[in-house]
């Protein structure tokens, strides 16, 4: 597993071999509710209390992922998981019940990516064939955690963004199908003094920045090596950001450039300046994106998810906002899932 850079890894024996998500009823009524397996017509997903509800949708998207990928869990080496919870307690419970070795990872919501970029390394590597990867999270959940509980009512800024409510899962192992993973770039932690737990995308922008010219500079590339170079949930406030710090470092970005914060709810949805969560970049990208490349209207993207390293006691303590991005390259290889 070569090395490119400071920043990157490089694959060349790892493919996507099938993926699963499940959403909730906003997500549902977005602009990209045909791409996902599962959806919910309400927040509770027939459980009891919003974190029972947390966990059956990470359970979906794993069922789906691993029913279309025709694999049992006995068949899988490592699952590698995170949520937004404390002590990332939806990976937890559900590893609980897979019986899979299990590796629990937190980069908020930027776990999407850094989970298969650590899976796509241990199969190259040699230290494993088959991996699941996993995220989720949920509107309520995320709210009673790090901002206000919903029954509180507070008033929200336009700059807050959507906890997206869902999860997905993708099968990642070593035989050819129609989507390669061929590189990783691993993101370094930024922080831009920037207090508000409602402006996230103003805090993220500069991780993302950091990862994307970190990835042109260690791979040699291009914004124009690029059919689409997608940003987790950096919503309508940091992806102006990103592309004018972009721009400052000679990349121009402005026309490959989208944000899953944006692509997943309609613009007269009232989800603030966009969408965010561990979920957000992973149900887009496992489904719409993957659904692109395997149609042959994406050939080549690279998926950016960012995440807000920050928990309810850093915030109430006053601390600003650490910041990460990590990146994945995704490839059509013309064949199909």
């Amino acid at each position: 597993m070569p090395k490119i850079g400071t920043q990157t890894w490089s694959f060349s024996n790892v493919f996507l071999q099938s993926t699963g998500t499940a959403v909730g009823p906003d997500e549902a009524n977005g602009p990209l509710s045909s791409t996902f397996d599962k959806v919910y017509d309400e927040l509770h997903c027939g459980e009891e209390n919003w974190e029972l509800a947390e966990r059956k949708l990470m359970e979906d998207a794993i069922d789906f992922c691993l029913k279309k990928g025709a694999m049992q869990p006995y068949g899988v080496d490592f699952f590698l998981a995170g949520d937004l919870l404390n002590q990332i307690v939806t990976a937890n419970y559900v590893a609980r019940g897979n019986k899979i070795p299990f590796l629990g990872l937190f980069g908020a919501c930027s776990t999407s990516m850094e989970s298969v970029a650590l899976g796509a390394s241990l199969i190259e590597g040699g230290f494993a064939d088959n991996i699941l990867a996993a995220v989720s999270s949920h509107n309520a959940t995320a709210e009673r955690q790090f901002r206000y509980p919903t029954e509180y009512g507070g008033q929200k800024p336009g700059t807050a963004t959507y906890t997206v409510t869902g999860a997905g899962a993708a099968l990642l192992g070593r035989q050819s199908s129609g989507i390669q993973i061929t590189a990783s770039t691993i993101g370094k932690v930024f922080d831009w003094g920037i207090k508000d737990p409602f402006d996230m995308g103003s805090a993220m922008a500069p991780a993302a920045a950091d990862t994307i010219s970190a990835h042109f500079k260690d791979t040699n590339s291009s914004p124009d090596d690029f059919d689409l170079i997608v940003t987790g949930d950096l919503s309508a406030v940091g992806s102006p950001i990103v592309k004018d710090m972009l721009l400052e470092k000679g990349y121009d970005v402005r026309d490959v450039h989208n944000d899953c914060g944006l692509m997943i709810f309609n613009s007269d949805q009232p989800v603030f300046s966009g969408g965010s969560g561990c979920a957000c970049s992973a149900v887009v990208t496992y489904g719409h994106l993957m659904e692109e490349l395997i149609k042959g209207n994406l050939n080549k993207i690279f998926v950016v998810a960012t995440g807000a390293l920050l928990s309810p006691v850093m915030i109430q303590q006053k601390e600003s906002i650490p910041t990460i991005a990590h990146g994945v390259v995704f490839e059509s290889t013309g064949g199909k899932m």
